[in-house]
């Protein structure tokens, strides 16, 4: 008797898990459809990815299609915003996607006091002149292009030093004998 009650508590569990699960969470991919079936309202607004469109995850489409609902209720400035940021996203790289997550991530874990202090940092970096600005986008690039010299161990697959034996001891020393003196 006591399964039957088991699987209903397991049941009544996952019922309310349901109910309570973030709609935005769950994408169908039938809600997040291909670029030609979207309307022509989604497509002017989302124009900046639709290279990218087809090959993307069904939940990030559901994603940028929230944003478009929310589109019509942002400012001008807003909007002008989120298309630079569309076309800023979709001119980036895999590999500069992975990165930018990577930090958005880092950034989102890091305590309030830390955020705070990116954001001066930022407003600070944004008062610059933008020959100022240049200057350091210059000295990052030089950095990044340098040559690092590596400190990490070789790989396993080099061949090992080999181990030269034991020097030979060294003969011991001559003692002088004494002659007795008479």
């Amino acid at each position: 008797m006591a399964r039957p009650s088991r699987a209903r508590g397991f049941l009544a569990a996952v019922v309310l898990a349901c109910a309570f699960w973030p709609a935005q969470a769950v994408v169908n991919p039938i809600t997040a459809p291909a670029w030609t079936e979207l309307g022509p309202e989604q497509k002017a607004i989302l124009s900046p990815l639709a290279g990218d469109w087809d090959q993307m995850e069904f939940w990030r489409r559901g994603k940028w299609l929230d944003i478009v609902q929310r589109y019509n209720s942002m400012s001008a400035g807003e909007q002008q915003r989120m298309q630079d940021r569309m076309r800023a996203w979709a001119n980036l790289t895999v590999e500069q996607r992975k990165t930018a997550r990577a930090m958005f991530q880092n950034v989102q874990k890091a305590t309030p006091e830390l955020r705070e202090a990116l954001k001066q940092l930022w407003a600070e970096y944004e008062a610059l002149p933008d020959e100022e600005k240049q200057r350091l986008k210059d000295e990052a690039a030089k950095k990044a292009a340098a040559p690092r010299l590596s400190t990490e161990r070789p790989p396993a697959t080099a061949k090992p030093t080999p181990k030269l034996p034991p020097p030979a001891p060294a003969p011991a020393p001559v003692q002088p004998t004494a002659t007795p003196e008479r």
